[in-house]
């Protein structure tokens, strides 16, 4: 059986890191992604997804992410049944993200990885005598 989550979005409010009462770090969160299909002439539409992750993800999304900020979910869907304060029973579905990754821009993030940019090599004065040409004689395709 197959249950994987890959969605793209921006998050919809500040998230707030919490820790549990044995000590493990939890964050709820809410990604808001552009639907692809619209009908012509039809306001563009977002579905609104919860999701909610544990540990080293959830201080990772807390240090480096903010309400607007671009990002990239990999996880599992899971339900759960509950019987709300008016005694109602409800149904919660939210994504348990495994993974998160970076999927804006630079300037979008405000520099997130902190210390860790580094500019591009630049090979401008790359010199070709370290390469050597190769010849191919043999018309013969081993397959």
């Amino acid at each position: 059986m197959i249950n994987m989550v890959a969605l793209m979005g921006r998050l919809t409010y500040e998230p707030e890191l919490k820790t549990t009462p044995s000590g493990v770090s939890v964050i709820r969160f809410q990604i808001a992604c552009d639907r692809s299909y619209q009908k012509a002439g039809e306001e563009r539409k977002a579905d609104f997804i919860d999701c909610v992750a544990w540990r080293q993800t959830a201080e990772f999304i807390s240090r480096f992410f903010h309400k607007g900020s671009m990002i990239a979910v990999e996880g599992t869907l899971q339900t759960s049944n509950y019987t709300d304060k008016s005694g109602n029973n409800r149904k919660q579905v939210e994504v348990l993200a495994n993974n998160v990754s970076f999927c804006g821009s630079k300037s979008e993030s405000g520099n997130a990885a902190g210390g860790f940019s580094q500019p591009a090599p630049s090979y401008s004065s790359a010199d070709n005598s370290d390469f050597e040409e190769i010849v191919d004689d043999d018309d013969d395709l081993p397959f």
